[in-house]
């Protein structure tokens, strides 16, 4: 029997005011001091947290990844609690024309900046125009803390189950997906969350923004974390503003990946035969 491989994971639901970046750093200063459970390893941030789901606004707030405000509040928070935080996402400025990224930055227990993940797949359907202020990062990226290696996804990306095979592939052992999800599509949110974390054997955090948005526009709130088999073994039911937490377990995963071992099954091509 190999040495037990266990977490004590936390995400962090909230509703950030449009526009408004050091009020939601003293929302989530405040949401840590009250409610992080001791001995937390790892902290979950929701997408865009820094200043709301307002593309209109994403500009006003971007910042240079060099002398980024939100890394180097993360990274006190990290320092002082000792955790390990996936940081949502804070829209990042990049020099030469270029436009901005939608970027998740990981911090360690040290609040060294380990690692960025810049949202593959943007929404710009229904109203929303995020192509139009931000540009889509070039891949995915398996960031190893604690010796848990774990993928990094936002929002949109839940949507294209490629990236989430490709993280399984990479021996992923959690993924998250970090959103700021719409009120009016409940049914992708829990079924799509949930179908990644099924077809691919792993561990899932679908945390989002909760509360109004603007403009009668509100998040869905109701973060979940899945587990291997989907099942719901953390949840935040509606839309206050908290953390949810729960210990996992790897070695249980590990266990029911070596008797169910589906991906051996994936054929190396699906090419479609046309009667």
């Amino acid at each position: 029997m190999g040495e037990e491989k266990s977490i004590k994971i936390c995400a962090l639901q909230m509703n950030s005011k449009i526009g408004d970046v050091d009020a939601n750093y003293k929302k989530v200063e405040n949401i840590v001091k009250n409610e992080l459970p001791d001995k937390t390893d790892f902290l979950i941030l929701p997408e865009v947290w820094t200043v709301g789901w307002s593309c209109e606004d994403f500009l006003s707030s971007a910042e240079f990844i060099e002398n980024s405000n939100t890394i180097k509040f993360l990274s006190e928070i990290a320092k002082n609690y000792s955790v390990n935080i996936l940081g949502g996402s804070f829209i990042q400025k990049r020099s030469g024309g270029l436009k901005a990224l939608n970027t998740s930055p990981v911090i360690n227990r040290n609040g060294k900046l380990v690692a960025t993940y810049s949202k593959n797949h943007l929404y710009s359907y229904c109203g929303c125009s995020e192509g139009n202020f931000v540009e889509s990062g070039e891949y995915p990226v398996l960031v190893n803390l604690d010796g848990v290696k774990i993928g990094l996804t936002i929002c949109y990306d839940i949507r294209f189950p490629e990236i989430f095979r490709a993280y399984r592939k990479a021996d992923a052992d959690l993924i998250v997906n970090m959103a700021a999800w719409g009120l009016h599509k409940p049914i992708p949110w829990e079924t799509l969350t949930r179908a990644r974390a099924i077809e691919n054997q792993v561990y899932l955090v679908a945390l989002t923004q909760s509360g109004l948005v603007k403009n009668g526009e509100w998040n869905i709130g109701h973060s979940r974390i899945y587990d291997y088999m989907g099942e719901t073994i953390a949840e935040i039911k509606n839309q206050k503003e908290g953390i949810c937490s729960c210990e996992i377990n790897f070695n249980e995963m590990y266990n029911y990946r070596n008797h169910c071992t589906i991906l051996k099954d994936i054929k190396e091509s699906y090419e479609v035969k046309s009667v």
